[in-house]
């Protein structure tokens, strides 16, 4: 069954129902391949692309098996969609209420008309994009790969006196030589005093010997990203880093051996959580312990105090537990996971135990 069968199937879409799709991620999803900009109608009758002149022959050649409708300056995108609504006759059409701006629908409402009615998709492509396919785990799994493998790359560059931006540099270059496509996201290093930042920019701070030095990065391949993120030290670090670190090791250790299907997304959180507070660091772990991973870097359900949902087989997720000591530093420590019916496999291969250069 093809995705946008999928969603056909889970909207129980009937014969004067569609969906039009604008977020460009779940384009991806449902034409199996489509990363060029428009938007994407879905019927019982029809898949659709419409888009203009710069991406018509990238449509026809990504998504072969969805026709292509052209755009032109006297019949734009809603033109084009209300055409297509009227050919088959559409009295209800659901579209991304979370996605598309007010102005944005209310120009789309205006070109389909008021005899139509709209209703939220309700982030019905999202909730099957969790659930990951062989062949997506199979490109995961390569993204996951170079990650792991830019990490032992980069371990004999990093020297004291250079800057974080410099190792960033090097690091998503050294990505990129791998095989990745595209970067998941802007890569986080955060050396020394810097660690405390969960989301650190990488800038001119120069690496010192005794630092910790936290690299967050990911690499995108086939359409689908990875991400992981590992803690080293240049030189010996303080005690209180090395507590630090073996805390925040043992947490993510004891999460990844509770993964599995079945599992309650807010118990695992938990066991990190409560751990991490037992070792001294009460209210220094403030994020979520994990996110899903796909299409998008950040994906549901997670890892957190207010997630609720049942772990799934399939699903592609985070454990990243970290301790953030203002004026002191921070570690933390990512594996991206498949879920599996009795536990879970690490997609990042790399060491995880503490790397003294």
């Amino acid at each position: 069954m093809t995705a946008s069968e999928k969603l056909i199937d889970h909207l129980h879409l009937g014969s004067q129902s569609a969906a039009v799709i604008h977020d460009p991620s779940n384009i991806f999803y449902l034409t199996e391949g489509y990363s060029g900009e428009g938007l994407v109608y879905i019927s019982a009758k029809k898949r659709v692309i419409i888009t203009d002149f710069r991406y018509t022959e990238q449509a026809e050649k990504q998504a072969p098996d969805f026709r292509t409708v052209m755009t032109d300056k006297d019949n734009p995108h809603n033109r084009r969609l209300a055409e297509l609504c009227r050919e088959d006759g559409i009295t209800e059409l659901r579209f991304e209420s979370n996605y598309l701006s007010v102005d944005t629908f209310e120009s789309l409402r205006t070109a389909v008309g008021e005899e139509v009615s709209y209703v939220p998709l309700k982030y019905a492509p999202q909730a099957l994009r969790q659930i990951k396919t062989p062949a997506e785990t199979v490109t995961m799994r390569k993204a996951a790969q170079i990650t792991s493998e830019a990490f032992d790359a980069i371990l004999g560059k990093i020297r004291p006196g250079m800057t974080e931006k410099e190792l960033q540099i090097e690091l998503d270059f050294t990505m990129y030589r791998l095989g990745a496509e595209a970067l998941a996201f802007d890569t986080i290093i955060a050396s020394g005093e810097n660690g405390s930042l969960c989301h650190a920019i990488p800038g001119q701070r120069r690496l010192e010997k005794g630092d910790m030095i936290t690299m967050d990065f990911g690499a995108k391949v086939g359409g689908y990203c990875s991400d992981m993120t590992r803690t080293v030290a240049l030189g010996q670090p303080s005690p209180e880093m090395l507590k630090v670190y073996n805390t925040v090791l043992r947490a993510q250790t004891m999460c990844k051996a509770a993964l599995a299907a079945g599992k309650n997304c807010f118990d695992i959180d938990k066991l990190a959580r409560d751990y991490i507070d037992s070792q001294g660091y009460a209210g220094r772990f403030g994020h979520g312990l994990g996110h899903c991973v796909g299409i998008d870097i950040h994906e549901d359900p997670r890892l957190s105090p207010s997630c609720h949902e049942t772990l799934k087989a399939g699903m592609v997720i985070t454990v990243e537990p970290g301790v953030y000591i203002p004026g002191l530093g921070g570690v933390r420590i990512e594996d991206t996971c498949l879920v599996k019916e009795n536990g879970c496999e690490s997609l990042t291969t790399a060491p995880r135990e503490l790397v003294i250069l």
